[in-house]
Order: C-alpha cells, then structure tokens, then sequence
C-alpha cells in the first residue's frame, strides 16, 4: 500500500533551534545588516560587493550548524510516510537531516546563479564568491535567492504539492511572508492539518488546524507520535 503524503511548510523556526537567527527576530536586522542594503535587487546593483560578502558570511555559518531534533524528525517520517517539505529556508539543513524530498521557495544558499542568465545555475556548497566570478557565459555570479521584490517561481511547483497532501504540516513560520503563506488554502479541507509554533500565529478562519504551541524540536515529537494513527 502507497504511503500517506506529508506535505510539510517550513520556515525560520525550523532552523532557529540549529542557531541560524532570521531578520524577524533581529528587529529587522540580519546580523547587523539591514535588509534593504543586503536583500533587494537594488542593494545588489548599488553594493554588489557587500551583497556577496553578506551571503558569503552565511554560507560559512553552515559548516558550523548542525540539524536539530525538528529537522531529525522529519527525515525519520519518511519510513511511514512520503514527505514532501516545501520551506522557506535557504538552509541545507533539511538535507543535512536526510530528508530526500525538498522544494526551496526562496533558493539556496549553497547555489549561485548567472546574473543575465538565470537558468545556469550552480552547486557551490559553502564557497565564497566575489565580484569577478563568472558564469559559462561571461556573466557575473549573484546568490541564488529570491530577494525582496522578486518573484517566487518555485511557487508553482508548491501549490499543486500542498493540494495532493494527505497530512499538511505547518511548522516554525509565522504565515506573514507572502506567497509562502497562502499556500496554507490549498491544502484540502477534509485532511488533518497540524501547526507546530511556539507564538501565537494567526491562522485564517475555518482551517481547522491542530495546534502544537512548542518549538520546532520539542513540537516534532509530539507530532510523530499524533500521526502515527495515519500510517
């Protein structure tokens, strides 16, 4: 028999037990930096090189970063169930955990893509890249993240998985950044939805979540042993 599909939203309270802080909890700061000079197509045309060296000091903080209970959890669920995660992180710590089946909405720290040619894009793992790296093309290399003020291209792939779910599973985002949280309607009305949070997070009228008011680790735990009447 076909395992159940767990659809999975994940957001910055996922890897806020690993210790990667978000600007949201920084008074809209990303370790100093505010976001309109290292996060926004502009900063990046006006101070490319500081966007580079912002993005590269994040890529060096996964080589010191580990996977937590949370992200350990959800790999352990793909025995009993298909879990499909869509999260708003552009961490590797899914990855790290082992989970196999990851849709990144926002990009990918550990990839850089062709400024002119956003197609090429390449796995650089925990590298730095500075103005003068190029792409196959002649092109100057940027990180491959949706920044403010882009779109979310990966959003078409998330809809349709958030409507074959199963078992929807929202865990560690806020539902304030959009199109991520809008995603939360698509999910079908008869299925069980859980919400796992340690804030007060405001979900929209009438869909019927089950809350689990913990973190992202301590709230995973109690969630797997909730599903297990699914399997």
């Amino acid at each position: 028999m076909a395992k159940k599909r767990l659809v999975v939203l994940s957001g910055a309270g996922m890897s806020a037990e690993s210790g990667i802080t978000t600007f949201r909890e920084t008074g809209g700061l990303w370790e100093q930096y505010r976001i309109e000079d290292v996060a926004t197509p502009e900063a990046f045309q006006e101070n490319p090189a500081l966007v580079l060296e912002f993005y590269n000091q994040r890529r060096k903080q996964l080589e010191e970063v580990e996977p937590n209970v949370g992200h350990k959890t959800l790999a352990r669920l793909q025995e009993k169930f298909d879990v499909q995660i869509i999260t708003q992180n552009v961490d590797n710590l899914h990855e790290s955990a082992g989970s196999k089946h990851i849709l990144h909405l926002h990009g990918e720290l550990t990839k850089v893509r062709s400024t002119k040619h956003p197609h090429l894009i390449y796995d650089i793992g925990t590298k730095a890249i500075k103005l003068g790296d190029k792409c196959d093309k002649g092109a100057q290399l940027r990180p491959h993240i949706v920044w403010f003020g882009e779109s979310v291209p990966a959003i078409d792939d998330a809809v349709p998985l958030v409507n074959s779910a199963d078992i929807f599973l929202v865990i560690g985002t806020s539902l304030n950044v959009y199109p991520a949280a809008g995603l939360i309607m698509y999910a079908k009305h008869e299925i069980p939805k859980f919400l796992i949070d340690p804030n007060n997070v405001e979900v929209p009228y009438g869909l019927n979540f089950n809350i689990i008011q913990k973190g992202a680790g301590e709230g995973s735990l109690e969630l797997e042993k909730k599903i297990m009447q699914y399997v």
